[in-house]
């Protein structure tokens, strides 16, 4: 199922108006056809990047000020943009980013219910009174933004992610510089095309497209009071490094290795389903996706049975075709990484006892599971220890309770884990026991609500956790008030 469309014209949006790039030429592509192209335009330039902070440097005063009733308006507006279109613009993201139609359309519905969410603050607790140990004074604290800040966000959740970071840092009383990653702009656009509709006020939210170095530019901006982050651990290791040496706080959410646990006792019917759907759904691409199985020896063989038999009627085709459940990778260089990923792990002991089918093309790969030996040390293998972002399973077979919990924290990471069983003293004890910053019992390991915190533990995640009312943390700071008469 092929769609040509003409090409969108890629904009930034600096103090309230859409402009022309003045860097080089830019443009995102069809992830199933990469000889179709989605939108195009010239990148910002370093000098508007300066625009960009200037701007929001002119507006936060104002919009401290504003009411936070008044700021939740901009928010519900923006928000009924995108339900209204959601449609149309989750199409766009299938094309442009390679998820299937119904997870694009989700992706932009979920987006505006965050912002519905945040605008929900206004009418929740603004602060705390304390008591005080002397007589005729109060304590209060209360929550101030923090200025200008930086939103950086990747390419796997193109409107989702930066939605859940510009609607807690606008409701809070924050200006924006938003830079999405590049392969993915269009999306990124969109969002603020909801917030101009909503006709917020210039200089509060603004985008600058381009390549990664524009990200550098923003991290050593002097007006940059905080930063917000989503992508590889790597990346967000340097910028936190950045961030501390100028004594900005950082909130980064980096890579995962989230393992699902089958135990003896498991409804396996229940973990398959749920075990294919973390590891598989959105082609791999998320950082809660289901990278590595651990099961119990004892139902090993009849679980993988079960999972092939799943995969042999999953379809890996174009995102846009509604029989699809699985899209390409974003791009033809990811699947190439991908690929020597698994070369690696096979030269250090993996064998691979399956591949899905895909169609012939750039950016195509069948699901595929890999299975480690007893006899190897699963942290020996690059399959086990290194995130590939793609929709690969790998496999190590373990004797009990034990050995399962031991095996799952044998990561750097410590982002998400689904455990299956159906002991409560079992999950009772891997909540007390396991590091990681979300555990599903008996669901898959992807997925994350806005109301609740999200963020991961160990190298997975640095600052206070996204989402809910954790976003608070990190994007207000505290005055505390001693109040006497």
């Amino acid at each position: 199922m092929k769609q040509h469309c003409n090409p969108v014209a890629l904009r930034q949006y600096l103090a309230g108006q859409w402009e022309t790039g003045n860097g080089a030429p830019i443009a995102s592509f069809a992830a199933a056809h990469p000889g179709q192209t989605v939108a195009n335009g010239t990148a910002a330039d370093a000098g508007q990047v300066d625009q960009a902070f200037a701007a929001a440097a002119a507006a936060r005063g104002d919009w401290a000020r504003t009411p936070m009733a008044t700021r939740a308006g901009y928010l519900k507006r923006a928000a009924s943009w995108l339900h209204e279109r959601s449609g149309d613009i989750g199409a766009e993201l299938s094309r442009e980013e390679g998820k299937t139609l119904a997870e694009g359309i989700g992706e932009v519905s979920r987006a505006a219910q965050i912002l519905d969410y945040y605008a929900g603050e206004s009418e929740r607790q603004a602060g705390t009174v304390f008591h005080s140990p002397r007589p005729g004074e109060q304590i209060l604290v209360s929550h101030k933004p923090l200025g200008v800040l930086g939103i950086i966000t990747p390419f796997n959740f193109p409107i989702a992610i930066p939605a859940w970071k510009i609607a807690p840092a606008l409701i809070y009383g924050n200006t924006v510089v938003f830079k999405p990653a590049s392969l993915v702009p269009l999306l990124a656009q969109r969002l603020v095309e909801a917030f101009d509709a909503a006709e917020l006020p210039a200089g509060v939210l603004n985008l600058v497209i381009g390549p990664g170095r524009l990200g550098d530019a923003l991290m050593r901006h002097p007006q940059l009071a905080g930063v917000s982050f989503t992508g590889s651990t790597a990346v967000g290791r340097s910028l936190c490094a950045t961030a501390a040496n100028r004594g900005i706080p950082v909130q980064a959410e980096m890579g995962g290795k989230n393992a699902a646990v089958v135990l003896a006792d498991a409804d396996l019917e229940l973990a398959v389903e749920q075990v294919l759907n973390g590891a598989f759904r959105s082609t791999g691409q998320k950082c809660t996706a289901t990278s590595r199985l651990i099961l119990d020896q004892s139902i090993a063989e009849d679980f993988l049975a079960r999972l092939r038999d799943r995969l042999d009627r999953w379809v890996t085709g174009d995102p846009l075709d509604p029989r699809v459940h699985m899209g390409p990778l974003v791009d033809e260089k990811s699947r190439i990484l991908v690929d020597k990923g698994i070369q690696a792990a096979l030269a250090a002991g993996a064998t691979e006892t399956y591949r899905g089918k895909a169609p012939e093309g750039p950016g195509y790969m069948g699901p595929v599971i890999l299975e480690l030996p007893a006899s190897h040390k699963p942290e020996d293998n690059p399959a086990w220890r290194e995130e590939f972002f793609a929709p690969v399973l790998t496999v190590v077979r373990v004797a009990g309770t034990d050995a399962a919990f031991a095996s799952a924290e044998d990561s750097e990471f410590g982002l998400s884990l689904a455990l299956f069983t159906r002991d409560l003293a079992t999950a009772i004890r891997a909540q007390e026991q396991l590091d990681v910053g979300i555990l599903h019992v008996n669901s898959e390991s992807a997925g994350a609500d806005p109301h609740v915190p999200f963020g991961g533990a160990k190298a997975s995640g640095y600052g206070p956790n996204e989402q809910g009312a954790a976003a608070r943390e990190f994007y207000t700071h505290t005055t505390t008030t001693y109040l006497r008469g």
